[in-house]
């Protein structure tokens, strides 16, 4: 059995993440999407409700499975028996800091990290200006799935 992990916060999840997820699906024969949890940062969802977005809009594929997890994502990976990690890549810039996450994991690990180029059409696409986007009232339906848009829009009312 292949397996691999996609990793992130994942707050909330983009069509660019779904791109990503999909495109791994189709590599491997199991795929884990990790919610990585760190205390320190104050999500606008909470784990619970990420997880549970993840889990709706990843529903059509049977072999993607939806954790959270806290600690090293090595450690998520040895857990699991999971060699290898899937990242998407938006641009050089991403390289930098990713390569280095790269090298540290399979130096402590020996799990292999798979970088996959992401579709051009979500190249700027990040979580952070999704919300930013959002917050001030921006139109953000086709950067996120109809569930995602939904519960953003619920949460960003309540204010």
């Amino acid at each position: 059995m292949r397996r691999a992990v996609c990793p992130g916060s994942f707050d909330p999840i983009t069509n660019g993440h779904l791109d990503i997820i999909s495109r791994a699906s189709r590599l491997y024969d199991e795929v884990y999407v990790a919610v990585m949890i760190n205390k320190s940062k104050k999500g606008l969802f909470d784990v619970e409700e990420r997880l549970d977005l993840i889990r709706q809009v990843t529903a059509e594929y049977s072999n993607v499975r939806v954790e959270s997890f806290h600690g090293l994502l090595v450690d998520f990976c040895k857990q699991r028996d999971i060699p290898a990690i899937v990242k998407g890549l938006r641009a050089v810039s991403d390289f930098d800091y990713e390569l280095q996450m790269a090298q540290m994991n399979n130096g402590l690990s020996g799990v292999e990290t798979l970088f996959i180029p992401t579709n051009p059409t979500y190249s700027f696409l990040s979580s952070s200006l999704v919300k930013e986007v959002a917050a001030w009232g921006g139109d953000v339906s086709h950067l996120v799935p109809p569930q995602v848009l939904d519960a953003l829009v619920r949460r960003l009312r309540k204010g």
